[in-house]
């Protein structure tokens, strides 16, 4: 699992390393991921597109992201077709609470306006 944190650093996510589930500090299931796109378990909408590490919102601005790639966000992208919703995926355990990072450079274009719960609400 590689952690997600936000802006400020702060924990809000884990993305499966299959790069196929994203789930919440509380181990709940709150988004898959599809053709690099993101898309909400709760409602099936579009979240915005994934690259790499770095979640971005449909604005192309960066929502999270792990220290292991470099914080970038992108143009605004073209809204997907939406993804079909897979097979709930099985609870995993909780990872030990990572180190908290270094606050990284803001990304061209900033951040987004959006947290963590509000960008996977969509």
């Amino acid at each position: 699992m590689k952690a997600l944190f936000d802006k400020d650093c702060e924990l809000v996510g884990w993305l499966k390393d299959s790069h196929d589930h994203i789930f919440d500090t509380e181990m709940k299931w709150v988004a898959y991921v599809k053709n690099d796109n993101v898309w909400s378990s709760e409602s099936g909408n579009w979240c915005g597109p994934i690259n790499g590490y770095n979640c971005l919102d449909q604005n192309g601005k960066v929502v999270a992201w792990n220290p292991d790639q470099s914080v970038r966000g992108s143009v605004k992208p073209v809204t997907p077709v939406r993804a079909v919703r897979p097979v709930r995926p099985v609870r995993p355990v909780r990872p030990v609470r990572p180190v908290r990072p270094v606050r990284p450079v803001t990304p061209v274009g900033g951040w987004s306006t959006l947290t963590f719960n509000a960008w996977i609400s969509q």
